[in-house]
This record gives C-alpha cells, sequence and structure tokens, in this order.
C-alpha cells in the first residue's frame, strides 16, 4: 500500500497540531497562510514542500465537520485565509456572503481540474466562481464477500435484509442516513416533502433492530476486522479497508447515492489572499495532487494528475474513479431552509430514540 500509514498515524496521535510546530524553524519571508481543513487530508510533505518552494508558511488548523467550521468563521474567532470544506456548506457561504469570487488568472493550474467535476460545482457554486475542487467521492456500500455469501449486493434495498441483523454498519449522520432511504424508495436525498422525510424516517425504524452499530469513520475497521458484514462508506475508505481485508468490495448502489465535492474557498476576510492563491495552485498541480491521491484514495478531480498517478490498478478500479455514467446518477447534498433542516432533525431523533 502506498498511502504512507505511518506518517499518518503520527498526525492523529499529535491530534493535527498546527503545522507551524513543524516549520517554526522557516523565515516565511513571503508571509504566511493560514489555512483551514479537514484533519489529515493531504499527505504531510505537501505543506513542506510547499513552503521550500514558495517561502510562504503554512499554518493549519484542523476540524471535523463542516458544521463546526461554519460556526467558527460565524462568530468570528479566527481569521483564515483559504479553507477546504463540503459542497453543500460552500452553498451556504455563499448564500451568506462570506467567500470571495476568485481570480482564476492567479490560479494557472487550476486548469487541470475536470469539465464534470466542474459542473458538479455548479449545482452549489453556479459558474465555480467561488471555489476550487479538491477531492470528491461517493457514497457506497462495502461489503465482506465470504460474509454475505451467495447474496447480490447492488441496492440500499440491501440494507434491509434480515438475513445481515447484527452485521450492518450504518452512518451515525442525518443527512446520510436519510439520504439512503430516501434514495431506496426513488426520492431525492435533498427531499424537503414531509411524507417522503416521515415514510425514510420509519424505513430507518424498521431497519434499526438489525444494526450493529451507528458509526462513520469507524465503519471502514469494522468492515476490515470482520466485525459487520456490510456498511455503508465513502468510496476513499475502499482501499483502505482492501488492503486490511481482501475480502471486502465496494458497490454503488443501483438507485444512485451521494455524490460530494470539497473545495477550496477564500473567506473575504482573508488577510493574506495572494498567499491562499499560491497554494490552491499549488495543491493543483498535476504532481501534488498525484501525491494526495496516493496518500488518501479519494476521487481526485484533477484529470492531469491522471498521468502521473503510477497506480494502474486504482486507476482502472471504478470504485476509486467511478465512471461519468455513474456520476450522472448521484446528487449532492444541498442546503435546506431550516424549517426543512428542523423536520430532518425531529424525524432523526425518533429514529435514534426508539
Amino acid at each position: 500500500m502506498k498511502r504512507k500509514t505511518l506518517a499518518k498515524l503520527l498526525i492523529l496521535v499529535l491530534g493535527m497540531m498546527p503545522l507551524t510546530l513543524f516549520t517554526g524553524c522557516r523565515s516565511g519571508v513571503n508571509g504566511e497562510v493560514y489555512v483551514y481543513s479537514y484533519g489529515d487530508y493531504f499527505d504531510p510533505m505537501v505543506a513542506e514542500d510547499f513552503e521550500a518552494e514558495t517561502g510562504i508558511r503554512v499554518i493549519m488548523d484542523t476540524y471535523d465537520t463542516a458544521e463546526e467550521m461554519y460556526t467558527v468563521l460565524e462568530n468570528n474567532a479566527t481569521t483564515y485565509d483559504c479553507i477546504c470544506t463540503s459542497d453543500y456548506m460552500i452553498e451556504k457561504m455563499i448564500q451568506n456572503d462570506m467567500v470571495a469570487e476568485l481570480d482564476y488568472s492567479t490560479m494557472p493550474e487550476t486548469k487541470n481540474i475536470g469539465q464534470v467535476y466542474l459542473d458538479k460545482t455548479d449545482v452549489f457554486d453556479p459558474g465555480h466562481s467561488h471555489s476550487v475542487p479538491y477531492q470528491a467521492g461517493i457514497a457506497g456500500i462495502l461489503y465482506n464477500t465470504k460474509m454475505v455469501g451467495d447474496t447480490e449486493i447492488d441496492s440500499w434495498e440491501d440494507l434491509w435484509d434480515e438475513q445481515f441483523a447484527d452485521q450492518m454498519v450504518m452512518p451515525d449522520s442525518v443527512r446520510d442516513a436519510f439520504m439512503i432511504a430516501l434514495k431506496k424508495d426513488g426520492h431525492s436525498l435533498n427531499s424537503t416533502d414531509e411524507n417522503e422525510i416521515k415514510a425514510a424516517a420509519e424505513a430507518l425504524k424498521a431497519q434499526k433492530p438489525l444494526v450493529y452499530k451507528y458509526a462513520n469513520d469507524s465503519a471502514r475497521d469494522l468492515l476490515a476486522n470482520g466485525s459487520a458484514a456490510v456498511g455503508v462508506v465513502w468510496n476513499g475508505e475502499y482501499q483502505y479497508t482492501k488492503d486490511l481485508n481482501e475480502d471486502v468490495e465496494f458497490v454503488v448502489p443501483k438507485e444512485g447515492t451521494e455524490f460530494f465535492i470539497d473545495s477550496w474557498v477564500i473567506p473575504k476576510e482573508a488577510v493574506n489572499r495572494e498567499n491562499a492563491e499560491a497554494w490552491i495552485n499549488y495543491l493543483c498541480k498535476a504532481e501534488v495532487a498525484a501525491k494526495n491521491f496516493d496518500y488518501l484514495y479519494y476521487t481526485t478531480p484533477n484529470e492531469a494528475a491522471l498521468d502521473v498517478i503510477e497506480d494502474e490498478e486504482a486507476l482502472a478500479n471504478e470504485a476509486i474513479f467511478p465512471t461519468e455514467e455513474t456520476i450522472a446518477k448521484c446528487e449532492s447534498l444541498r442546503m435546506l431552509d431550516q424549517d426543512v433542516t428542523d423536520l430532518y432533525s425531529k424525524y432523526w431523533k425518533q429514529v435514534k430514540a426508539d
């Protein structure tokens, strides 16, 4: 496995401490860039290489959820120059006039981003004028071929199969869990219809006795060690799990699924805008995107990186690089108004309480 597991574990152990602890000896002669991102979301060497090439010191903070990030920004707790976050949250930030329009002429390497991903970006950022795609992925079912036997796994409906009682992992996330139930019944994962949302909740309640655990990041580990036969994960977790357990496979259910794009944005309050542009531009270089793919194994939107990535098996694997036909069947989460958000929250509480 090429992924730098030891480096990854070291970062996790240190709690993703700010990179200034590692780069404090550098002069930062060309200034600094304050970056806010999901934790462990690029090869640890990338920031060091960027500093060496540009003289710009990277000061990194991390967060666990997009909602946590938004609260920090909303409360003006601190100022960041560059933020990586998810599609639906970028939509909210644009609506609330929190991010700047981008000057692509200062970021020539953005030409490497594939059109199919720019088209998907247009859903939440019309004209992709405020964000640059960084990582992408799809949700699907990861399953243990030995534990499921002859059962064909190809539908969300399979997660209601009683043969998997106490062997199933579901997302511990309101929108992701409801996505599964809504798509199973042929509805949009962004449904605003209370009848559809209520029916999805009833389906999740009926499924609950079969669920071994509601989990997010740990779902892959439960599949890897054989604690569960089926589970819902992001496709970026597939290779990690496959390296630990060769019996696992990943499938995108035939009803379609959730597709995400995490992108870089520059807040309107950014102090070091030029340095933020330099950081985004650097990450869009083909060789840098390839290095990050090698570390993460999520779908890279960077088409130029495909010529640099050496793992031919990964490039040919539709679990890692879904086809355009598969992507066309997918939806991205959208921001919902507060009344609809409250509906999901109300029914999710009922699911978890029963």
